[in-house]
């Protein structure tokens, strides 16, 4: 098998695989939206849904797969609303063949709404009770959240990238540089905690209030890295909403407001991830098929503007309460 690689990934691996847990499958696998690992809905035959998520080969380690099913365990032990892998047979991580999968409950809900002051109020009490929990011990395998790994190292991978256009290299790499350089120095983190990673709206589902899912990205780092995705709007909206997130938050979990400076780095550091993240993915058929306007050149002239508006953000003085 090659590196990240799921061409052996077939459907009867894949019903294999979850009936080698006692389960069996009645209906057929539903692909869900995920692209760096594969996760399938199916209903068993017990007439429950159950969602199956098999990990892309050599991203993360065994040991490092371990402590996020651990890390979700642990919060959901604290009746955090997190959806947990299952354990059979006293095991939350299993492998078939060469792939390491995972078990779920399937839960339904809607996108949580950013603009509704609510809503936030909630995330805010949420997210301090995992905090809370994180702070109670360190991440041994899971790695930190570093400019290493968010700025230096995607903006090579995007210059030994064949995708951005020949005739915007020099736009694109000029103020690409500029964001790196600037966000680089500007995120000074004095302060790692256990963190979901990825706490974007897309990976909270609503009902009665919020479910958190997909802990793929879990790692250390600062406590506003679960916070300020949040945000939406212009700057007056995204201080009400930051003040009504915080003052819940702290209802569970001090607050370190110095942290505030480090949200535009950090919007930064995913700006460029991301981008290099696709290019490094694009071998994968369904990259190109998920995320075609990649490889065109009006995404990365809008990539270029939206650099250009990052650029300025870095620049401006941080949210304050």
């Amino acid at each position: 098998m090659s590196t990240f690689d799921f061409s052996g990934l077939t459907p009867d691996l894949i019903l294999d695989a979850i009936e080698s847990q006692g389960i069996l499958v009645e209906s057929g696998l539903l692909a869900l939206n995920s692209y760096e690992n594969r996760v399938y809905q199916f209903v068993a035959q017990d007439n429950e849904r159950y969602v199956a998520k098999f990990y892309r080969p050599q991203r993360w380690s065994e040991a490092q797969i371990q402590e996020e099913h651990d890390f979700s365990i642990e919060l959901a032990s604290h009746e955090i609303p997190v959806v947990a892998p299952m354990v059979i047979k006293n095991r939350s991580l299993q492998r078939y063949n060469d792939y390491y999968f995972a078990l779920f409950p399937s839960v339904g809900g809607r996108q949580f709404e950013v603009d509704n002051l609510d809503q936030l109020e909630w995330m805010g009490r949420f997210i301090g009770r995992i905090h809370t929990v994180a702070k109670s011990a360190n991440f041994v395998h899971r790695p930190s959240i570093n400019t290493e790994e968010y700025l230096t190292t995607p903006l090579q991978e995007l210059q030994d990238s064949p995708l951005i256009p020949s005739g915007l290299h020099q736009a694109f790499f000029t103020i690409l540089q500029q964001v790196v350089d600037l966000a680089q120095p500007l995120y000074k983190n004095k302060s790692n905690i256990r963190l979901h990673g990825d706490c974007h709206p897309g990976n909270i589902l609503w009902r009665d209030g919020p479910t958190f899912v997909d802990l793929d990205d879990c790692r250390s780092g600062p406590a506003i890295q679960d916070l300020w995705m949040m945000l939406s709007g212009d700057r007056h909206q995204q201080f009400i909403q930051m003040d009504t997130l915080i003052e819940a938050y702290q209802e569970f979990c001090d607050f370190d407001a110095s942290q505030l400076a480090l949200i535009e780095p950090l919007r930064a550091m995913r700006l460029v991830h991301y981008m290099a993240w696709l290019a490094k993915r694009w071998q994968d058929p369904a990259f190109p098929q998920a995320f075609p306007w990649f490889a065109d050149g009006k995404y990365w002239e809008q990539q270029i503007l939206g650099l250009k508006e990052q650029l300025s953000a870095l620049q401006e003085p941080p949210l304050t309460l």
